[in-house]
C-alpha cells in the first residue's frame, strides 16, 4: 500500500506514464481540430479576483456559493478558477473590438471543492473554446459541430447530443414566473434544496437529480413553453443548420445547464461508454456580465478526466500512444562510455529517442535497464568496437543481434 505521506491531496492526482501519453494525444489532436476551425490558443492565470466569477457565473450558483477555492491575501479576495469561460472573457474584455469577435481555445486545470468521485476531481482539466459575437444560430451550430469533431478525433465516436434553449434574457421573468406557478402545488414534495430554489433560482429545480423531483418536473410545462416565439425560432434555426452539416441531435426541452450566464442555445453530449451516468460534456451561448462590459458568445468545455474514462471504457489507453521504443546504448568500458555520449547526442539531434547508462555498470545491469526503457534496439560498444569503428545491434523483440559498421547505424535503425 502506498505511503500517504507521498500521495497528492484528496481529489487531486499525479499523471505519470503511460497515462500521460493519452493526455498528450488528446491535447495534440485538440489543438489540430481547433486550428482547423480558425481558433487560437489562450492561457489565463489560475488565480482571478473572485468578482470575475461572481459576476460571470452568478452569485446563486452552486459553483460560486459552495465549490470555489477562495482566500484573501490582501485587499482583494481571490479565487482559483472553477471553469474557463469567466477568465477568458475577462481577458477579451480588455481587447476592445478585437475581443468582441474572437475565437480562442484553452487547455488548463480547474479547481472546485466538491466531493471527489469517478471522473470528477477537485483539480480537474478542461479543454474549451469561446467564440465571441452577437447571437447567431449558425455560430451555435458550428460550435456544436466543433465539439463533436473534437470527440471524434479522440476516438469517442457514437456520442449523442441533446439541445435546448434558455431563451432571450427578456424571457427569464416569464419563464421563472411560469415555473414557480407550476411548481407551487408540488412544493412540499420537492427536496429541501429545490424548495429553496423555487424562490432563489427556479431553473435549478428542472435539472435536480433527485428522483422524486424529476417526477414532478415531468408533470409540469417545460421552460420553452414560457418563451417568446423569437426564442423558439432561434432554436429551430440551430437545428436546421446542424441538420445541414449532418450532425444528429435530439431536442430536450428540460435541458437547462447549470450556469446563469447562458442564453439561447444550450447542449449536452453523452456517451454510452460511461454507463448510467453518461454525461460527457456540454456548452451553450452566453452573455457574460463583467460589470462595465457585457460580452456575448458561444462556447463549450470538455473535462479530460471524464473523457479519459470514456476512452478507457472503449479500450483506448495510454500505452497505445507511448513513444516508439527508440535506441539504448550499452557501454563496455570508460572509453565506450564517452564515445556513446557523443553518439547519443547525434541520435537525439536527428529526433531519435535514445537512452544510456551514465555510469560504468555491468553488461547485465545495462541490459536490464534497456529492457525497462522499452527500447526497440540496443547498440553495444566496447573497446574493440570503438577501435574497429563497429557496433553490435540487438533487436529486443526478436532477440537477435548482428555486427555492423558504425557508418551504417542510421541506415539500419
Amino acid at each position: 500500500m502506498a505511503n500517504n505521506e507521498f500521495q497528492p491531496l484528496q481529489g487531486m492526482s499525479d499523471i505519470p506514464a503511460p497515462e500521460i501519453y493519452l493526455w498528450r494525444m488528446m491535447e495534440e489532436r485538440a489543438r489540430n481540430v481547433f486550428t482547423s476551425y480558425g481558433y487560437d490558443e489562450l492561457r489565463t492565470p489560475v488565480l482571478e479576483k473572485i468578482t470575475v466569477f461572481q459576476r460571470s457565473l452568478g452569485e446563486t450558483t452552486d459553483v460560486v456559493k459552495k465549490e470555489m477555492y477562495s482566500f484573501k491575501p490582501s485587499k482583494h479576495e481571490l479565487a482559483m478558477r472553477p471553469e474557463g469561460t469567466a477568465g477568458t472573457m475577462r481577458h477579451l474584455a480588455g481587447r476592445g473590438e478585437e475581443g468582441l469577435n474572437a475565437r480562442v481555445f484553452y487547455i488548463a486545470p480547474m479547481f472546485r471543492y466538491e466531493r471527489p468521485q469517478a471522473g470528477r476531481k477537485r483539480q480537474f482539466h478542461q479543454v474549451g473554446v469561446e467564440a465571441t459575437g452577437e447571437p447567431n444560430p449558425l455560430a451555435d451550430a458550428e460550435a456544436i459541430a466543433l465539439q463533436k469533431s473534437l470527440l471524434d478525433a479522440w476516438g469517442l465516436t457514437g456520442s449523442t447530443i441533446k439541445v435546448s434553449t434558455r431563451g432571450e434574457p427578456d424571457d427569464r421573468p416569464k419563464v421563472a414566473e411560469g415555473l414557480r406557478e407550476a411548481l407551487r402545488p408540488y412544493e412540499q414534495e420537492l427536496c429541501e434544496d429545490c424548495q429553496r430554489r423555487i424562490d432563489e433560482n427556479v431553473l435549478r429545480v428542472i435539472d435536480c437529480k433527485n428522483e422524486s423531483c424529476q417526477k414532478i418536473v415531468d408533470q409540469i410545462p417545460s421552460p420553452i413553453e414560457f418563451m417568446s416565439e423569437a426564442s423558439r425560432g432561434y432554436l429551430d434555426q440551430v437545428i436546421q443548420a446542424l441538420d445541414a452539416m449532418g450532425v444528429e441531435v435530439t431536442v430536450d426541452p428540460k435541458l437547462i445547464r447549470g450556469l446563469d450566464y447562458y442564453v439561447h442555445t444550450v447542449w449536452e453530449i453523452s456517451h454510452s461508454a460511461l454507463g448510467a451516468q453518461d454525461a460527457l460534456a456540454g456548452g451553450g451561448r452566453y452573455l457574460i456580465d463583467l460589470g462595465k462590459k457585457r460580452i456575448p458568445g458561444v462556447g463549450f468545455a470538455v473535462g479530460f478526466e471524464r473523457a479519459i474514462m470514456a476512452l478507457e471504457a472503449c479500450g483506448i489507453s495510454g500505452e497505445q500512444f507511448a513513444p516508439e521504443g527508440g535506441i539504448w546504448l550499452v557501454s563496455l568500458g570508460e572509453k565506450a562510455l564517452m564515445e556513446n555520449m557523443k553518439l547519443a547526442a547525434e541520435l537525439r539531434a536527428k529526433g531519435i529517442r535514445c537512452g544510456m547508462e551514465l555510469a560504468a555498470k555491468s553488461m547485465k545491469a545495462q541490459m536490464r535497464k534497456a529492457g525497462r526503457s522499452g527500447a526497440a534496439k540496443v547498440v553495444i560498444r566496447g573497446d574493440d568496437e570503438i577501435t574497429n569503428q563497429t557496433l553490435i545491434i540487438k533487436d529486443m523483440e526478436q532477440g537477435t543481434q548482428e555486427d555492423a559498421p558504425l557508418a551504417e547505424l542510421f541506415d539500419r535503425i
